[in-house]
């Protein structure tokens, strides 16, 4: 006999959802919780329909769709059957009339770490300034940008064989990488990933195994030592004097070393040549591998930039980070890498395996971009400008803030610290900060360990002159409250 169906579904046609979508879900509620019990038959599609005073091709629609994912057995000339054999879902306890707060899924250390971590910096909200990190997108050529991409889109077709790395833009990677940063490459050695966060989080993941070593600079960029910390590695913060990594009467022997030798991240001091030099002899007697992040050097205003350190290196232990988000726009999430010949196929193969990949399209487009000669002008243009702002930030803070920080111009980048004369909470001032309008980082939270200075991080990349000298204005009046 055909159940009722009266308390188990009760539809409304003045919802946003379709008909057909309700009387599926309530059927398969009350399936799934065993107020339709199985073997129990439905009515007829025809006696359903006039029951809910619906048409009858929204019952059927409804009733195939459950059949097709089991919940119904169907059979010409019989009334839908509720199938048996499969197991029920377990009912969910209710307490003082509110269903309980469904199970989590139980996180691993990881997951649970990264819940702790102070990076990225969540309360920055939508940018303003002076958030690190940022290309004007106002001073970016987008017309031109989108020239590139509709002809790359135009002529995307399929290939016989695609590799996940497109050889034009790797041919002109390594062109620009050799004139302009003295890296030494081959265009196959250049691997092209979503973002310079996932190229260093994919070196790690190929060199790195659970308890190894991996050294990071101290204060330093917290997106590295996030990625360190997922391939299960222990971290290791080392101090910096003006020259960088101090490599002095260190004991550990790391397997991995992290650092930013044209600007340091967040100092913006250059590592001279004769620590870069060091480094790599360093490298070369511990066996250690680098990663050489050049995440803004495209950016260089004082003296000549000193080669990068993937160009001095004669032995294959460095890998090269770059990215076109600081040179180009933050929307373009393109990083690379410059591996060792020996581990080209590995990187292909690891690329592919944690899905790695960029699509072809704006691979292309970007080719096109740097072929045109278009990003060099871009950058020689943005060179110019930003050199400007730099000054103009440096300026306004000495105007502003009195003796409040001490401000280091760097030779290059996007943003320059301001420290702290006297010893403060720089994270309660960036709150202050923050409530007033302005974004700034504090610069003991990029430490690993116990910090040894306060100040602010400050973009100045993004920001006009006049934008500059109003943010300004803000951290003087918080910081002489």
């Amino acid at each position: 006999m055909a159940r009722p169906l009266a308390g188990v579904i009760d539809l409304d046609g003045g919802k946003s959802t379709p008909l057909a979508r309700q009387l599926y879900e309530q059927l398969r509620s009350a399936i799934a919780d065993g107020r339709l019990p199985q073997g129990d038959r439905l009515p007829s599609s025809r006696m359903l329909a006039r029951q809910l005073d619906i048409s009858r091709n929204t019952v059927s629609a409804a009733i195939d769709q459950l059949a097709a994912e089991g919940y119904l057995d169907v059979a010409r000339g019989r009334r839908p059957a509720i199938a048996a054999g499969f197991v029920r879902l377990p009912v969910v306890p209710v307490a003082h009339g509110q269903p309980a707060a469904p199970a989590r899924p139980r996180l691993s250390r990881w997951a649970r770490r990264i819940g702790q971590s102070d990076w990225p910096f969540r309360y920055e909200g939508i940018p303003r300034p002076f958030a690190p990190g940022l290309a004007d997108a106002r001073e970016f050529p987008h017309d031109l940008w989108a020239r590139c991409l509709r002809r790359a889109a135009r002529n995307s077709h399929p290939r016989r064989r695609r590799g996940h790395n497109r050889l034009a833009l790797q041919e002109a990677l390594a062109r620009h990488l050799v004139e302009h940063r003295g890296v030494r490459t081959e265009p196959r050695q250049i691997i092209v990933t979503p973002s310079a966060q996932a190229t260093i989080e994919l070196i790690a993941r190929v060199t790195l195994d659970a308890g190894d070593i991996a050294w990071l600079e101290s204060p330093g960029y917290g997106g590295a030592r996030v990625a360190l910390e997922a391939a299960d590695a222990e971290v290791v913060g080392v101090p910096l004097d003006r020259s960088g990594l101090v490599l002095a009467k260190r004991k550990e022997r790391p397997r991995l070393i992290f650092v930013t030798p044209s600007h340091q991240y967040p100092t913006g001091r250059l590592m001279p040549i004769d620590r870069r030099l060091e480094l790599l002899r360093f490298a070369r007697i511990t066996g250690a591998a680098l990663i050489e992040d050049d995440y803004d050097g495209e950016f260089h205003y004082d003296g000549q930039p000193v080669a990068s350190l993937q160009g001095l290196d004669g032995t294959g232990r460095v890998f090269y980070v770059g990215t076109f988000s600081k040179a180009m726009l933050a929307d373009i999430r393109v990083g690379y890498t410059v591996v060792p010949e020996s581990l080209v196929e590995t990187f292909e193969i690891a690329q592919r395996h944690t899905g790695q990949l960029v699509s072809e399209t704006l691979q292309d487009a970007l080719a096109e971009f740097m072929d045109d000669g278009a990003y060099a002008a871009h950058i020689r243009r943005m060179t110019r400008l930003y050199r400007g702002r730099r000054d103009r930030m440096v300026q306004a803070l000495a105007a502003e803030t009195r003796d409040a920080f001490v401000v280091e111009p760097p030779a290059g980048g996007m943003q320059l610290v301001a420290r702290c004369r006297l010893r403060q909470d720089d994270r309660r001032l960036c709150t202050r900060l923050a409530e007033a309008g302005v974004t700034a980082r504090p610069l003991s939270s990029h430490y690993i360990g116990k910090a040894t200075e306060r100040g602010l991080f400050l973009g100045f990349a993004a920001w006009t002159e006049k934008e500059i000298d109003i943010g300004a204005r803000v951290i003087g009046r918080v910081c002489g409250r």
